[in-house]
């Protein structure tokens, strides 16, 4: 009974944690503010995990136990221990587990945005194909897009835009949005016959993608008004010409930090401050994680700084309708269908890679 003793006392806190908030979900008040009440929400359900494997292991153990005693005066007992050992285990790896440190954003919404860079118009479409790529992603795992901001170009592409990607309800942490998707942020080159050639050359561009995990409760993120500079200016659309006659565009400086964030998506001056606020938090949550843990920072560093082709992740490439990853080795020959939002194979081969490594790593 050592381990179970091991394990009761590392999942009492968490016991106690899960009766505090089942209580507090009960509170009419939580849901005064939606932010708070989705932060509660999600540790509610990390912490439900945990406890539900404790429960099930618990019973196993005891069903072994008895077994083991009643086996001593009946042997017929002992046909059912094997089964029963069995199922010990796997209880017992299953909330080991669920124990492990974790990402802690695991069961976030994301904050995403996709740039064009090197390959001019170009690299603008592939950066629109990018989108739709994420957006069919999202529908086949139920979760909505919101385009929070978009700068396009006259054929259709994105020179850059911002998009929030949310969960419905409370996931369990290794299905959030976050958990799915930090490790698109990079380079993605495509190799293919841009629609603007004319004597069917392959070309090669780029586009970078940008992953946060958003904040969904303002109060988690503090923003003093003396800390940012907004500016308002006239919204423009393809080609630089005006969208509304009104300055409804918003930019805003953090003077601290110098971060900038644009928003010119919503025909409202008050909507679009609203949205880049949304966006500027995301950027600052990711900022303090980064000078908080050196793992935090590297993995920011493997994300897109600047839209170069020489910090690809993934290569798309049409002719061979080949799909290839960078950081794990990955390749398929089904860009069509991972265009079409068939993404997971990829993003698992990232999430292998990425726990092997954290492994491996040195306490």
């Amino acid at each position: 009974m050592d381990a179970m003793d091991d394990l009761a006392r590392s999942v009492v806190p968490l016991l106690e944690e899960h009766a505090a908030l089942t209580r507090e979900m009960s509170d009419p008040e939580l849901h005064a503010s939606a932010g708070r009440a989705r932060r509660v929400g999600r540790r509610y359900a990390q912490v439900s995990q945990v406890v539900r494997a404790f429960e099930v292991y618990r019973a196993a153990a005891g069903d072994l136990a008895a077994a083991e005693e009643l086996a001593d005066s009946d042997p017929s007992f002992r046909e059912e221990l094997p089964a029963l050992e069995s199922a010990q285990s796997a209880a017992l790896v299953t909330l080991r587990d669920l124990l492990a440190p974790r990402d802690p954003d695991d069961a976030r919404d994301v904050i995403m945005e996709i740039k064009a860079g090197a390959g001019g118009e170009e690299s603008a479409l592939f950066a629109g194909d990018l989108f739709r790529m994420y957006q069919r992603y999202a529908e086949r795992r139920g979760w909505s897009v919101e385009v929070l901001d978009l700068n396009a170009t006259e054929l259709g592409g994105v020179k850059d835009m911002a998009v929030a990607i949310k969960a419905r309800g409370a996931p369990e942490p290794q299905d959030g949005v976050w958990a799915q998707l930090k490790y698109e942020g990079g380079v993605h080159r495509v190799q293919r016959v841009p629609v603007t050639e004319s004597q069917g050359r392959i070309h090669t561009s780029a586009a970078g993608v940008l992953v946060f995990p958003e904040v969904d409760d303002p109060a988690e993120i503090e923003i003093e008004p003396n800390e940012i500079r907004v500016d308002v200016f006239r919204s423009s659309g393809p080609g630089g010409q005006s969208v509304n006659t009104t300055d409804s565009a918003v930019r805003i400086t953090h003077l601290p930090t110098g971060l900038v964030v644009s928003c010119q998506n919503e025909k409202s001056q008050l909507q679009n401050k609203e949205q880049a606020l949304r966006i500027l938090r995301a950027r600052l949550a990711a900022l303090r994680a980064e000078e908080a843990a050196a793992a935090a920072a590297d993995q920011r560093r493997s994300q897109v700084r600047t839209v170069d082709r020489s910090e690809r992740i993934r290569t798309y490439n049409y002719p061979e309708n080949r799909i290839a990853d960078h950081r794990t080795g990955f390749k398929a020959y089904n860009l069509d269908q991972v265009l079409d939002g068939d993404l997971d194979p990829v993003i698992a081969s990232a999430s292998a890679a990425d726990a092997a490594g954290r492994l491996a790593a040195p306490a």
